[in-house]
């Protein structure tokens, strides 16, 4: 395709400079099918390291882009157009190959990363209830020298002040 870099090579196939820094510049090695990162977004437990490395992956090809709402179809030059459907492509393929296969289903009818994006946004981002409760409830049955922890704490606490001032 004209515009196109070919494999190893900073130039264009039709004589042009490349523009690194351009989000729509697609580097040969972009087109590889497996996703940027190696963490497998699997639910809610992991969905926040996973949304840190690919947001840091997109970021370092200059693809955030195409999830944040910075880079949209809409937003990009009508000439443009088909090279911003193929770029959010790869990106989608990105994010797909980078979660579990039974999240996978849910997504793969999205055609635009920013939507996969802000679907498993909504669907993950979220704290368990119950794994929180069940944290809060294991901090209050702590023990130490067979007291509460605030009761341990507060003894000490005292002891200290009473030797302080002794």
């Amino acid at each position: 395709m004209a515009g196109d870099t070919p494999e190893g090579s900073g130039t264009p196939k039709d004589g042009t400079t490349a523009d690194f820094d351009d989000p729509l510049y697609v580097h040969p090695s972009d087109y590889a099918v497996a996703s940027i990162i190696t963490i497998k977004l699997t639910g809610n437990e992991n969905y926040r390291l996973w949304r840190s490395a690919m947001s840091r992956g997109l970021k370092a090809r200059n693809k955030l882009g195409f999830v944040d709402g910075t880079l949209t179809l809409e937003k990009t030059d009508a000439s443009k157009s088909s090279k911003w459907e193929r770029v959010n492509a790869i990106v989608c393929n990105w994010i797909l190959g980078s979660i579990s296969e039974s999240i996978y289903a849910s997504h793969v009818y999205s055609d635009k990363a920013k939507d996969i994006w802000d679907e498993l946004f909504e669907t993950y981002n979220k704290a368990d209830g119950s794994v929180v409760f069940n944290i809060h409830q294991q901090i209050n049955t702590l023990k130490q020298n067979g007291s509460s922890l605030s009761d341990y704490y507060n003894k000490l606490a005292w002891y200290e002040l009473k030797h302080y001032y002794h």
